[in-house]
């Protein structure tokens, strides 16, 4: 779970890879089995496996097993923990954006 606020780059880099957003995208119509989420990617199944085991350790999915059936779904405190982290990162830019506007305004008016 990507609780840490030092780490990011985690979860970011895990959505950084087409397979796994496709997954992500896939998940939010609902929880799905692996085999029937597997069927929808072109890839030997250890390799999708593989993606799966990516979001699930950030955090981004969760997966519970009856019997023989794993079944996947979205980890909602994942995208939480990547909307707040760019939510924060945007106030900050805002922020700034909004100290140089008032700044060149302030010179502009200055060389009047």
């Amino acid at each position: 779970m990507p609780n840490d606020r030092s780490e990011p780059h985690r979860v970011f880099q895990a959505l950084a890879d087409p397979t796994r957003c496709r997954v992500i995208e896939r998940l939010a119509a609902g929880p799905t089995s692996t085999t029937s989420l597997a069927e929808e990617f072109d890839m030997a199944l250890p390799s999708f496996l593989q993606h799966l085991r990516v979001l699930s350790d950030v955090g981004l999915v969760t997966s519970t097993k009856n019997g023989r059936v794993r079944t996947y779904a979205l980890d909602p405190t994942g995208l939480e923990f990547v909307a707040e982290w760019l939510d924060d990162n945007r106030l900050r830019w805002e922020t700034r954006l909004d100290q140089l506007d008032e700044l060149v305004i302030r010179l502009h008016e200055e060389e009047k």
